[in-house]
């Protein structure tokens, strides 16, 4: 039997499914005061969308429905079983040491958490414990222990905030190295246009109140897609 050649090609055209897809309609924390108002939010594999805006318009928010740690809100949320989160300020277990902060968030084996922490460049921290580290080693232990569970879905709210400029362009590097290495789906917050526009392939801004998505933009500029800053991806 002949191929149709035009019907494969078209299905083959369709574009992927979105890994994560939010509806929402309305949240509050008080009724009647809604801090977020109705827009859709849609991610695809491989993609880094970066939420930009003012702070305190309820970024984090958004970015914490979209992690399952808010059901205050009216909508439908539809994401993959393996989501990560990176936190404003790095949520360590003070009383472990760096590997096991690595072992227990991720269920990895004693190597493989070596591993994880010899790609963020923490080999020699291994038995530190995270009041013993640095902030940036703290956000290095941070990225560790996200990318270590190896989840479909990254979320990252304001993870270079408190960095001095260069430290934290050497954590965007990072970043972008290790999410280049995996193709993962990315979603980034962050008030820093400068951040954004480095490591987002899609950028929107959440402004208004109640606050909702306005258009988005398309970004060519990004590390992963830039060979000088060596990192490179077959994701586009």
């Amino acid at each position: 039997m002949a191929t149709d050649a035009s019907t494969a090609a078209g299905a083959q055209a369709e574009p992927r499914a979105p890994l994560v897809r939010l509806e929402l309609q309305e949240m509050g924390f008080e009724p009647g005061a809604p801090i977020l108002g109705p827009l859709t939010l849609e991610v695809r594999a491989g993609e880094t969308l970066a939420i930009t805006g003012p702070s305190g318009v309820g970024k984090s928010t958004l970015l914490r429905i979209i992690a399952g740690l808010e059901s205050r809100y009216r909508g439908r949320l539809t994401t993959p079983p393996r989501l990560a989160m990176v936190f404003q300020e790095p949520t360590l277990l003070p009383w472990r040491s760096a590997l096991d902060n690595v072992r227990l968030s991720t269920g990895l084996g004693v190597e493989a958490a070596r591993r994880a922490l010899a790609e963020v460049g923490l080999s020699a921290q291994e038995k530190q414990y995270p009041t013993q580290m640095s902030l940036g080693q703290q956000r290095r232990l941070s990225l560790a222990r996200a990318f270590g569970s190896d989840p479909d879905v990254l979320l990252m709210d304001e993870p270079f905030v408190s960095l001095d400029p260069d430290l934290a362009e050497d954590m965007m590097v990072l970043f972008a190295r290790l999410r280049a290495a995996r193709g993962l789906a990315t979603i980034l917050v962050t008030h820093v246009e400068r951040e954004a526009e480095m490591l987002a392939s899609r950028i929107v801004a959440l402004t208004g109140s109640p606050a909702t998505l306005g258009a988005e933009r398309q970004n060519k500029g990004a590390y992963f897609q830039l060979s000088a800053s060596g990192v490179t991806s077959s994701r586009s």
